[in-house]
């Protein structure tokens, strides 16, 4: 028997709405060392966005290695599988590699080619162990993978012709980087399934983007162009009795039970309130599936989400507001730590401006331990209404402002073709963001 946690989009580092939030990644991630130890766990998954940001600060970076280093101290035999996601620096997720190897901790943040031209699957294959030290499974340990490295002559390198069975009957063929995301997939699990013996489990990691699972409304930044980045679970064949997936924040299955998204351990907006935040426990009989559980993650800091609805109702509302129900009542209040106040967004739909609406809403709240960090008024919308609405940039994110400015400048909406022009130079500048960090490093 083989015991494993799957989690991902940790988005360490992470600023809420200007906030830091770093007092509760610190809260989950001594709640995770506690619940791999009580589980008895032999090996963690991280699917990807280990951090929130391509550089992220010192402080983000000292929670994961602290984390680290304090697990393989209270689990000597605890295997650890991290991969990159698509707002990480795979060049930075493998820089200390080599030591975190020394903690049994395997950090994969980029994908390399064979001088044939083949993936170099073998980096990415993972032994999972048990307590005993034998080898039970292997993590297909899979980073995100950005266009450069499997479009153009990156794919053209390795797979001049199209291999049998690329494009399902009656499926229209992919696009460039869907159809290389699949080579990559494919090359990965067929090694993998020659390196395995008989008895060992094949685990998938994989950050991407799978046909029909649900986003979440406001957090997730498109992987590359818009929803066309997104694979088929067919990918996995049922060799694989595990697919742990990372980027989208909503847990959940994708078809099967073997194919899962863990989601956030923490809501990453506002939008995400109500969701299942949770881990995965996952068991393994030999090479076969035998449970998997999902674990709710506790909420460090309590999340309040009020409105829309007219102010009479917005101010009755916070004035019944508790500081944290989740809390006992003896600990509420301002004897509460401010990083332990719960985050409060209110909606106020509004007949006309009114110059004193923060003030009303911080009258309602006073002597609260809540933090308030976001206000949005909502006014009606009329047709000859010359004042353009606020815009909360934030919220928003720069694909949503490019086709507001797109449209405000030539009268109609961007076309599919723009949009995917877009999301590509917005890639190539993150690479290119990615690229001169890396380089800055290796040459202080």
């Amino acid at each position: 028997m083989l015991t494993l946690i799957h989690t991902a989009d940790w988005h360490l580092g992470q600023t809420f709405h200007g906030q830091e939030r770093h007092a509760e990644h610190r809260a989950f991630l001594a709640w995770l060392l506690d619940t791999l130890a009580e589980r008895r766990a032999d090996a963690l998954l991280v699917a990807g966005d280990i951090f929130d940001v391509i550089n992220p600060s010192l402080a983000a970076q000292e929670l994961l290695y602290d984390f680290i280093v304090s697990a393989h101290e209270r689990l000597p035999r605890l295997d650890i599988v991290l991969i990159a996601g698509n707002h990480d620096s795979g060049n930075r997720i493998e820089l200390p590699a080599p030591l975190m190897r020394r903690l049994r901790t395997h950090a994969l943040g980029r994908v390399s080619w064979l001088d044939d031209g083949r993936l170099d699957a073998e980096r990415l294959l993972v032994p999972l162990t048990d307590e005993a030290g034998e080898t039970r499974a292997w993590c297909l340990a899979l980073p995100f993978l950005r266009p450069a490295e499997v479009t153009g002559a990156a794919l053209a390198a390795h797979d001049a012709e199209n291999e049998p069975g690329d494009t399902p009957p009656g499926d229209q063929a992919p696009n460039d980087y869907v159809a290389g995301i699949t080579r990559v997939h494919r090359q990965l699990i067929a090694a993998a399934e020659a390196r395995r013996e008989p008895g060992q489990a094949l685990v998938a990691m994989s950050h991407a983007h799978l046909h029909g699972a649900a986003v979440s409304e406001a957090s997730e930044r498109p992987i590359v162009i818009g929803g066309e980045e997104s694979i088929s679970a067919a990918l996995f064949p049922p060799t694989i009795a595990y697919v742990a997936l990372g980027h989208l924040h909503r847990a959940q299955q994708v078809g099967e039970a073997r194919i899962r998204y863990s989601g956030s351990p923490l809501p990453l907006d506002f939008s995400e309130v109500a969701y299942p935040h949770q881990v995965v426990a996952v068991t393994f009989d030999g090479e076969a599936l035998a449970a998997t559980e999902a674990i709710p993650v506790p909420r460090p800091v309590a999340m309040h989400r009020i409105g829309p609805a007219p102010l009479e109702a917005v101010l009755a509302e916070l004035e019944a507001l508790e500081d944290d129900p989740a809390l006992p009542s003896q600990a509420r209040g301002r004897e509460l730590p401010r990083e332990r106040w719960p985050w409060l967004e209110v909606r106020v739909e509004l007949d006309a401006p009114l110059p004193d609406l923060r003030a009303r809403v911080e009258t309602a709240l006073k002597d609260k331990a809540l933090r308030l960090l976001r206000l949005e008024r909502r006014l009606p919308k009329g047709e000859d209404d010359a004042t353009p609405a606020r815009v909360d940039l934030e919220t928003l994110g720069p694909r949503k402002l490019f086709e507001r400015a797109w449209e405000e400048r030539w009268k109609e909406p961007p076309g599919d073709d723009v949009l995917a022009d877009f999301d590509r130079l917005r890639q190539e500048v993150l690479d290119a963001d990615d690229t001169e960090t890396s380089a800055r490093e290796a040459n202080p």
